[in-house]
């Protein structure tokens, strides 16, 4: 069974492609276009010119999966406006699928001591 579990990586793909490519044209555009492993442990996130919806395309073993889910109403936010291919954890696409602006988020500065006391 297909899981989108933490192992995966997540590539999200800046551009608008166009939403009548099925399994066959996603995969050939994660291997020739971004010169990428469409087989690898990974899911490749696409949308459509509008980020209404979402395409994601997994290989799982003996298997392609195609996700897709389409907004009523709203838009997603589209991370990364100054590279191709952005890299993603799980958790953060599960926010971009619930409409949160990941750019917006900021985490606590990491710190590092050399003694306790």
């Amino acid at each position: 069974m297909f899981e989108l579990n933490a192992s995966r990586v997540v590539y999200l793909h800046r551009d608008a492609i166009d939403f009548r490519k099925n399994i066959n044209g996603l995969a050939s555009l994660v291997e020739h276009a971004l010169g990428m492993n469409a087989f690898a442990n990974a899911v490749f996130v696409f949308g459509n010119r509008r980020k209404d919806r979402i395409k994601i395309l997994g290989w799982d073993r003996n298997g392609f999966w195609l996700l897709q889910k389409r907004l009523e109403g709203a838009r997603f936010v589209w991370p990364g406006k100054d590279r191709p291919v952005v890299e993603l954890t799980v958790q953060q696409l599960h926010w971009l699928l619930d409409g949160i602006d990941l750019s917006a988020m900021r985490g606590h500065a990491a710190v590092s001591f050399q003694k306790a006391a």
